[in-house]
């Protein structure tokens, strides 16, 4: 059996001060992909580079509070791979590769662009770069699972307010498309919907900290386990964890048929 959880934590340390580690602890998983640190590696304590003994691989942000990703391990990689293209987005800490004999993981931050038009054509940027990169990973013909915040609802059944989503980030017919190309031209497998299709309020999430979000289930399905169909095949339990809450995003946490 394999367990991966994805999280973002919204800030290592914020994470951090709601007890997130515990939690953790309390799952134990195989490996935990993290993102949007808001840390610098001088900013991690002692207990963050060795979180109970698990082995920590984290590349952050050249930008101070923002962004950056990170692989928790069990058993140490065998190789970990910072960044994907050598540029604009490696600066920005959003891509970590652990490979264990013929399975690699990566945890993954795609851009928001909510913030402003300036940040909706980095993330179309970042679309465009990583379509290329994705296909030849699944040339590599290894066993793959990206896990992280992919910022794009796919279909309707994964916001709850999509009618009045789609002229926004995350929901825009090109986002969308972009992400069905992944599925349906490279045959990467979106885990948690090959275990429950239909699913809508309950496969959330992401809340905004705006109004009552979170207590009204005004959420989106944004964070995702995509993965290769051999190791996609094996998945045989997925859970979205709501009874804390250690950021704005929930882990998803997924049970594979794997020998880890």
């Amino acid at each position: 059996m394999l367990r991966i959880i994805s999280l973002n934590l919204n800030g290592i340390r914020s994470a951090w001060s709601k007890n997130v580690l515990p939690w953790v602890v309390a799952q134990a998983p195989d490996i935990v992909c993290l993102q949007e640190l808001k840390a610098q590696l001088p900013d991690l304590t002692p207990e963050m580079r060795l979180p109970d003994g698990l082995h920590a691989f984290y590349h952050a942000a050249e930008k101070k509070g923002y962004s950056g990703v990170g692989i928790w391990s069990r058993k140490a990689p065998d190789r970990v791979v910072e960044g994907f293209d050598g540029g604009e987005f490696d600066a920005e800490g959003r891509y970590i590769r652990a490979d264990f004999g013929n399975l690699s993981i990566i945890s993954l931050y795609l851009p928001s662009g909510s913030s402003s038009p300036e940040r909706q054509e980095a993330k179309f940027r970042f679309l465009d770069a990583f379509l290329p990169h994705l296909a030849a990973l699944r040339a590599e013909g290894r066993e793959i699972v990206l896990c992280g915040d992919w910022n794009i609802a796919h279909k309707e059944i994964d916001l709850k307010n999509w009618k009045s989503n789609q002229k926004n980030s995350g929901f825009l017919p090109e986002e969308r498309a972009w992400l069905t190309r992944v599925f349906d031209e490279q045959s990467w497998v979106d885990v948690y919907r090959r275990l429950h299709p239909d699913t809508t309020g309950e496969s959330y999430t992401w809340w905004s900290n705006r109004g009552q979000a979170w207590a009204k289930n005004v959420g989106w399905r944004i964070d995702y386990q995509i993965a290769t169909p051999g190791v996609a095949s094996g998945a045989c339990r997925a859970e979205i964890y709501k009874r804390e809450r250690f950021s704005d995003h929930a882990p998803l946490v997924i049970d594979y048929e794997w020998i880890a």
